[in-house]
């Protein structure tokens, strides 16, 4: 990209990979021009020329196709996700139109309507399978710390070079890269080499007009939305500028309505912000360092009242998806991650993503979202309501000092057993684990279920008396055990319920009248008030405050 080629050497160049000659004197089917365009970025990129024969000796003979453009090119760049240009030349009063079209991402086929295409001979076909298995194996390229030849010193902004020195002094305690000049800063973090300005130091430290000459695709765009309607936003900032000097603003913009959450747990009120910081800052922080630079597109930062959604172009790296996405740490651009993790932005092993998860988890929030993330899209969304304030007390009961040892995959058990999910085989790993540190209870043969304290804590014993019990041959046996397990507090009618809650009012009447009849549970009180006792508290003599059978029978009741 931005290498301009004159009229004469279109004429002399051969048609090939890197050249595709049009006439179109008066038009051009468009879904053709992206074929076209698709097959050059496979080939690394080249130009598309309307106006000049294809059969030498070349002749310009002009081309009224495409009569805009910039419309066209962005046409293409949302379809093909690479960065397309275009020149327009008067040769002799013939319009020539020449699209430039930048190569594809290393390892990632470039697809127009779901397809790579590919050229055999002068026919397009979809790509041979041999050929996107060759693409799909390449590693190794880091196009961050690839030197943009035509940059200088003088394209990097100095503010938001200081910026990250007093954020590296900070974390490394090394007061000695105070004095080191700019220069030397950036060498030291290897964002400058011997061949030149790197790209990862245009994304971290560049100028706009710097940008917009070599890398306008570093781009972050925020909107906020007031509502899910289509149409402008309510507001919206673009910042193409280096990182480090938009990074702060971004969280300022996000945080101006970022909503408290009240939680009551006693006497104490808790407040819960909608968007975490640390949660929100790891998303972008995830988008900068490992979008693809080489594809055209911004990242979009889009807050909702109720949600925020991130967007970067390109993909998951290759080696990750979602089913690994916690487990392996494949950075794209590590030039960026490393300059990132010198500051303490980012950590070294990578657990940003982690982090995200046990926060969620911590906060009772939904898990991240990743829909709508496809080969050249990643999305994830951050959900910012607590869905279930009861969810914050079983946090509280387990207690920081335990929480903080747990890992991501502890957590994940955590939240699959609240909620009643399944666990995966690596997740079923932990279980013993968590049955040690008593946060989790081992039932049965396979069966696992979160300790009864931490349903105590809510106020929800008898769905642990349920789900404890899942196994047992009758309901009955469901509710005499958890009326022993409550032993001389009694149990009220409106825990019964939960341990079977399928159960409308007169099923369990008729259980419970079961179970008295044949001597197994008494109860005290009348409809609603009533309490319910297991009968072999009757054979404890020893305890000299239990009511006396012959009392306790005129005090039954029928519920």
């Amino acid at each position: 990209m931005h290498n301009p080629i004159t009229i004469k050497e279109l004429l002399e160049v051969k048609e090939g990979e890197q050249f595709q000659f049009k006439e179109a004197k008066k038009r051009f089917d468009a879904n053709e021009a992206v074929r076209c365009c698709c097959v050059l970025a496979n080939c690394g990129g080249g130009r598309l020329v309307f106006g000049i024969t294809d059969k030498r000796p070349r002749q310009v003979v002009g081309s009224a196709a495409f009569e805009q453009p910039e419309r066209t090119r962005r046409g293409l760049i949302d379809k093909l996700k690479v960065m397309v240009d275009f020149q327009i030349y008067d040769y002799e009063g013939k319009r020539v139109l020449v699209f430039e079209v930048a190569g594809r991402p290393a390892g990632l086929p470039v697809q127009a309507d779901g397809v790579a295409w590919w050229y055999e001979g002068d026919s397009l076909i979809p790509m041979p399978e041999k050929i996107r298995r060759r693409i799909y194996e390449e590693t190794g390229f880091d196009f961050s710390g690839s030197v943009c030849a035509a940059a200088d010193m003088s394209d990097l902004d100095e503010n938001a070079i200081e910026t990250f020195r007093t954020r590296w002094i900070e974390k490394s305690g090394n007061k000695r890269l105070g004095s080191l000049s700019v220069e030397q800063l950036l060498r030291d973090c290897e964002a400058v080499t011997e061949d030149g300005i790197t790209y990862a130091a245009l994304a971290l430290f560049g100028k706009r007009k710097s940008l917009g000459k070599y890398l306008p695709q570093a781009e972050i765009i925020f909107e906020y939305r007031s509502s899910e309607a289509s149409g402008p936003a309510s507001q919206r900032e673009e910042f193409r500028v280096g990182f480090f000097a938009c990074y702060d603003r971004l969280w300022e913009l996000i945080n101006l309505r970022n909503n408290k959450q009240h939680y009551q747990e006693g006497f104490f009120v808790y407040d819960i912000p909608t968007f975490n910081e640390r949660v929100v800052r790891e998303a972008i922080l995830n988008a900068v360092s490992h979008r693809n630079y080489q594809m055209g597109g911004s990242v979009f930062i889009r807050q909702y009242q109720d949600r925020l959604v991130v967007e970067s172009p390109g993909g998951f790296p290759n080696g990750i998806s979602l089913d690994n996405i916690l487990d392996r740490q494949v950075p794209r651009n590590r030039r960026i991650a490393e300059i990132l993790a010198l500051c303490g932005l980012v950590e070294r092993s990578g657990q940003g993503m982690n982090l995200i998860y046990e926060l969620s988890i911590k906060e009772a929030k939904q898990l991240p979202d990743f829909v709508g993330t496809d080969d050249s899209f990643v999305s994830i969304t951050l959900n910012g309501l607590v869905i279930d304030k009861n969810m914050l007390s079983v946090i509280n009961k387990i207690g920081n000092e335990q929480l903080e040892i747990l890992s991501t995959s502890d957590f994940l058990v955590i939240h699959a057993l609240y909620h009643e999910m399944g666990l995966t085989e690596n997740l079923r790993s932990r279980l013993k684990r968590l049955t040690d540190l008593g946060i989790v209870e081992h039932t049965g043969r396979s069966k696992y279920v979160l300790a009864r304290s931490l349903y105590s804590a809510i106020g929800k014993s008898g769905v642990h008396t349920r789900m404890v019990g899942l196994d047992r041959e009758t309901n009955k046996e469901l509710l005499l055990k958890h009326i022993r397990n409550n032993g001389r507090e009694g149990t009220p009618l409106k825990e019964l319920y939960q341990v079977l809650p399928g159960h409308n009012r007169g099923q369990l009447q008729i259980l419970l009248r079961e179970l008295r009849k044949e001597g197994r549970i008494f109860c005290e009180g009348n409809t609603n008030a009533a309490r319910w006792f297991a009968a072999e508290l009757l054979g404890n003599s020893g305890d000299c405050n239990l009511i006396s059978p012959v009392l306790l029978i005129r005090k039954i009741r029928t519920v």
